[in-house]
């Protein structure tokens, strides 16, 4: 069995050929006249040159052939169904000069190499009103050979204006077409853009904690070194000399190995600020867009989770551009608990307010809330009430680590209960000159 393998540019181009042989046709019998009954527009050209614009590999001249002999064949069926007295031979000759138009205008169209413009429609446009004046040209000479006729100047006059208006309809067609490909292209890089900067933000989040990790190591590693020479300084007394010497050879040990895992923390933390501390303009955004990308991440979010929740917010004051990763981390973990903790349906605010040199978050949500008991728990690691289906508890550092960041930032964050019904509201506040870019 032979297996035909196409790239996929020759795939589109073949499924493109396809659509062309039975759009085109079609096209061909839908009229139009703008002006007067004299004066007829066929969809026939437009789409025909529509279609040749998009192909990439197949050369014009075989799509040209084969549309060409299903646009007369489809015009001498028509006349086959519709006309009282049908005769093959003046049908055939009424349509067969259409097809020297089409493969003409196919061979123009490759030979004037108009894929060499493809962004600069005014060029196209120019050229396809020359292709389909020749094109013309050469069906009239095809008549005039085999059937004798003539042409005045008006014919020539209303070929120009039909080669303009056709050209008009595929330009303006393509030039919609080109916006929505833009804009489409616009959201994709916007949507990865966002992805990109979540994916940062965790990264931030995750060398607050290695860095916490890197002073927890070392002080275990002087505590146990401080152990080795108090257990060293043991050996003289003679009744525990022995034991004494294992214990601190062993003191000794873990000291070295809880070093080794600082070193090596330390070369990950290293490449990690690297990564995320050179510090560009785009480090630093509007605070409306900031948010925006916490609303639709955390919305789709409940998506995911099955739950049907709406997210608004108020932005209040004059803003300066914020350093994204931190306000991400911070207000995208509160916002992502409250998420968590809504049962099926519910709402989140963000109230955010600047005043003078602090700027304030009010984040709350209609969810079960935080009992009295557990609220100075909360920002405890590992303190955790959400479990996931299979009863696994939650890693519990999200709100840990806000509280970390604001101790970093010389900030405050404090939780209470909503003023009527249940849910809770997280005040943050926050020194604005630790949050925008130093000069």
């Amino acid at each position: 069995m032979i297996t035909l393998n196409f790239s996929p540019l020759l795939k589109k181009d073949i499924i493109i050929l396809i659509l062309m042989m039975i759009t085109v046709p079609l096209a061909g019998v839908i009229n139009f006249y703008p002006i007067n009954a004299a004066f007829r527009i066929s969809f026939g050209v437009p789409t025909f040159l529509f279609f040749l614009l998009l192909f990439r590999k197949i050369p014009p001249v075989l799509p040209g052939f084969l549309t060409a002999l299903n646009i007369v064949g489809l015009r001498i069926l028509i006349e086959f169904f519709q006309a009282d007295h049908f005769h093959w031979s003046s049908s055939f000759q009424a349509n067969f000069s259409s097809f020297f138009f089409y493969l003409a205008y196919a061979c123009f169209f490759y030979m004037a190499r108009v894929k060499r413009y493809h962004n600069r429609l005014l060029v196209i446009g120019w050229i396809g009103i020359l292709i389909e004046i020749l094109s013309d040209i050469v069906e009239l000479t095809v008549q005039y050979i085999v059937l004798g006729t003539t042409i005045n100047f008006s014919g020539i006059s209303e070929i120009l204006v039909m080669a303009i208006s056709h050209n008009f309809i595929v330009l303006s067609f393509f030039t919609i077409m080109q916006l929505y490909q833009a804009q489409e292209r616009e959201r994709q890089i916007r949507k990865q853009n966002e992805h990109m900067l979540l994916l940062i933000s965790n990264l931030y989040e995750e060398t607050i904690h290695l860095k916490k990790t890197l002073v927890n190591a070392e002080n275990i590693t002087k505590k146990s070194y401080d152990l080795y020479k108090g257990l060293y300084e043991l050996k003289n007394v003679p009744s525990i000399a022995h034991s004494i010497e294992d214990f601190s050879r062993e003191a000794l040990n873990i000291a070295g190995e809880v070093h080794e895992i600082k070193k090596d923390n330390q070369r990950i933390f290293a490449g990690l600020s690297k990564l995320i501390s050179v510090e560009r303009f785009a480090d630093y955004m509007e605070l409306n867009e900031l948010i925006s990308i916490i609303k639709r991440t955390n919305e789709k979010y409940a998506n995911l989770l099955a739950k049907q929740i709406q997210i608004d917010y108020s932005i209040r004051g004059a803003h300066p551009p914020y350093h994204a990763f931190t306000l991400l981390s911070i207000i995208n973990n509160i916002v992502t608990n409250a998420v968590e903790a809504i049962d099926n349906a519910g709402t989140i605010s963000i109230n955010i307010e600047k005043n003078q040199e602090t700027i304030e978050f009010q984040i709350g949500d209609n969810g079960p809330g935080i009992p009295s008991k557990r609220k100075n728990a909360i920002f405890k690691p590992g303190f955790t009430s959400k479990y996931d289906q299979s009863g696994n508890p939650s890693t519990g550092m999200g709100l840990s680590f806000v509280k970390e960041m604001m101790d970093q930032l010389e900030g405050e964050i404090t939780v209470k209960d909503q003023a009527e019904g249940t849910g809770t509201i997280f005040m943050i506040r926050l020194p604005v000159n630790h949050l925008i870019k130093k000069g």
